[in-house]
């Protein structure tokens, strides 16, 4: 099998996420659709390696891109130690990819960096959607940030520098966003956006539904205005420029919702697979929900918690 991004996905790394006994019923249509994906993808796809962009790893001027041979901490989520206060993961890296993916993103005019830092740990926005999609660490990661200095064209180019890379040295890597659609927070983990917010959010989803991937680009800036969107938008610029790469090489990609939409103190959260028909049928026969019970979570637990994401 050719190299190249195989597929895209959107998933949600809401904190809550972080540790079963703090999901809310409303939020488990997350927990479930990104296991389900998951596994899924690992047996139809066999992907050589995750690329996750997080919200979450913010960085100033430089987009870095993990060179690690392997990553293993604890994870403490900074805005929310109470929730995700120093969780193990074990994944292993892949410097290679990562060293060449920095060559390609200064060759696109995207300033680029190595992340060799052997002290480096994972942000929660990294290790929440992964913890979901790939429990056990089958599959390499290498993680790269939203960077501030990046306006979304650059974000475009990052992200298309990422399935240059991959169909460069042979490797199938799904490309992970790790971002809320609507992100205008409010104290209130059971607070939706307003609804203007979560139609353009519907709005944009169809587009990538329909493989409308170039007017979605095209409204972009308006869109992630109108909803505020996390980070400016950015990781989703990334993710954009991944799935127009793949659809300039001739695939007509689409997308395909796991899932319900789901709320968390403003913002809204969804679960998307973007590739081409093929692969989105292949990783369907593939999908079957999951059947681990999950802990019910009242209102009173919920009270018990500071008001974060």
């Amino acid at each position: 099998m050719t190299g190249g991004v195989v597929a895209a996905t959107l998933a949600a790394h809401v904190p809550t996420l972080g540790r079963a006994e703090n999901t809310p019923d409303y939020q488990q249509t997350l927990v479930q659709a990104e296991r389900k994906l998951g596994a899924a993808v690992r047996a139809a796809l066999k992907p050589d390696l995750w690329v996750i962009v997080s919200t979450h790893w913010v960085s100033t001027f430089n987009w870095f891109s993990t060179c690690q041979p392997k990553h293993e901490g604890l994870c403490v989520a900074q805005e929310a130690p109470n929730l995700i206060p120093g969780l193990p993961y074990k994944y292993r890296g892949d410097p290679e990819f990562g060293a060449a993916l920095v060559d390609a993103w200064n060759a696109a005019n995207v300033a680029g960096v190595r992340n060799e830092a052997a002290n480096y740990s994972w942000d929660y926005g990294t290790y929440v959607p992964l913890k979901y999609l790939d429990p056990d660490g089958e599959v390499p990661v290498v993680g790269i940030p939203v960077v501030l200095m990046a306006d979304h064209a650059e974000c475009l180019r990052a992200g298309a520098a990422v399935h240059a890379t991959a169909k460069r040295l042979g490797r199938r890597v799904v490309f992970l966003c790790s971002s809320a659609l609507s992100h205008l927070l409010v104290r209130g983990r059971h607070n939706w956006p307003t609804p203007e917010r979560v139609e353009a959010d519907k709005r944009f989803v169809e587009q990538l539904k329909h493989g409308a991937i170039d007017e979605a680009i095209a409204g972009f800036a308006e869109y992630s205005r109108k909803v505020v969107a996390e980070m400016g938008g950015r990781a989703l610029a990334t993710m954009l420029g991944a799935a127009s790469a793949v659809s300039r090489d001739g695939k007509h990609v689409l997308a395909q919702q796991y899932g319900d939409y789901a709320q968390s103190s403003g913002s809204n959260n969804a679960v998307l697979l973007i590739s081409d028909q093929q692969t989105l049928d292949a990783v369907g026969k593939h999908a079957v929900d999951s059947k681990q019970p999950m802990p019910h979570v009242t209102d009173k637990d919920l009270a018990k918690l500071e008001e974060t994401e």
